[in-house]
């Protein structure tokens, strides 16, 4: 089986139906990683977890050392990466608890540490970064959804944001006129940097809420919770399923 890693987001810090079998605490080239590697068994299959914000959560999405997070991931031989995060819907599709499995990606993020093609370790490299996103992994994704009754949209644009305020509801027409599906703040680097290391990766992304202005009021915390259990258990159904089948 291919080596494989879940990035969990807001909402996944953990898999219940994960057996830990060991941790792995690595110093990296470019320091500390979010948290521990986790190597556990899902469906009877080793998988490596590593928690995006931390565990407990307290790493804001700007702050994140996401060269760290991924180079360690390479280091210990994960071949595929699954990222799943937490996002706003921006286009009618896109409604509170619904999952994406995203085929492209906008960044709008700033100052973040977002490649390893600058020091003597590695020479100068454009990545070709036309397709984001491995279309295999994508497609085996989409067929698991499928085989797990799961509905989903199969493409979509992310547009990834700074953070860690939420957009205003001006950036996000803006966002919406450029082709964004959802926003999120943890999409890039983590993309790219993967793809620098010829990692295999790919999104699945659950909308917690409708981004600013496409509905009346305040988001607020309580909403975004309810909507993150009912789409995690969906993501957990399917991470199971792809697992099941690799």
């Amino acid at each position: 089986m291919t080596k494989l890693a879940i990035i969990g987001g807001t909402g996944l810090t953990q898999l219940s139906d994960l057996t830990i079998i060991k941790r792995d605490k690595l110093t990296t080239p470019y320091g500390a990683p979010s948290a521990d590697f986790i190597t556990g068994a899902l469906n009877g299959k080793d998988v490596i977890f590593l928690a995006r914000h931390g565990n407990p959560h307290t790493i804001a999405p700007h702050k994140i050392n996401y060269r760290a997070n991924i180079w360690g991931l390479k280091h210990l031989g994960v071949e595929q990466i699954i990222a799943v995060a937490a996002v706003g819907g921006i286009t009618e599709a896109m409604a509170p608890a619904h999952i994406a499995i995203p085929d492209q990606i906008i960044d709008y993020t700033h100052s973040r540490l977002h490649t390893f093609f600058e020091d003597e370790n590695y020479p100068v490299t454009h990545i070709d970064f036309s397709y984001p996103y491995n279309q295999k992994l994508r497609s085996a994704l989409i067929t698991a959804a499928a085989k797990a009754n799961i509905t989903i949209s199969p493409i979509g644009t992310y547009g990834c944001t700074q953070g860690p305020r939420l957009e205003s509801a001006a950036e996000i027409n803006r966002m919406e006129k450029d082709g964004c599906d959802v926003v999120g703040m943890t999409g890039m680097p983590e993309a790219a940097l993967a793809k620098e290391l010829d990692m295999a990766y790919a999104a699945v992304s659950v909308v917690a809420n409708w981004a600013a202005g496409k509905t009346e009021g305040e988001i607020t915390m309580a909403e975004i919770e309810q909507h993150l259990h009912v789409g995690m258990v969906n993501i957990a159904l399917l991470l199971k399923t792809y697992i099941a089948s690799t």
